[in-house]
């Protein structure tokens, strides 16, 4: 599936490969992320944290018509301030979609899937 955008010179396909790229990068840089979980923990591995190249199964993408929104499944550092982080993530994952892609998520809903400590 792909999201489609509709211009005056044509049509534009965007893969959700793509936007679960933009989308997990734009999540790992913000503090107090340690890494992007899967939407499917016990099918995919309870523990696991994705790696650049597997950020699809951490990224949900739902399109109705010209709405857009993105579910983004994370691990939060210990200490931090979960509602915090997770608006950052929001604002941030907005920000890019917007200037990498053109695209305007209407909705982009952060499920916190593990807290973990990290060793600085």
């Amino acid at each position: 599936m792909a999201v489609k955008i509709k211009t005056d010179a044509g049509m534009i396909e965007i893969n959700n490969e793509v936007i679960a790229t933009v989308v997990g990068g734009a999540t790992t840089d913000i503090y107090g992320i340690v890494g992007m979980a899967s939407k499917n923990q016990f099918k995919d591995n309870f523990n696991e944290i994705l790696k650049r190249e597997n950020y699809s199964k951490g990224v949900v993408v739902h399109q109705e018509d010209n709405d857009v929104s993105v579910d983004v499944y994370t691990i939060v550092s210990y200490g931090t301030k979960i509602s915090e982080v997770s608006r950052n993530v929001q604002e941030k994952v907005k920000f890019n979609l917007e200037n990498h892609l053109g695209i305007t998520a209407d909705s982009v809903n952060v499920f916190v899937q593990g807290v973990r400590v990290i060793n600085e």
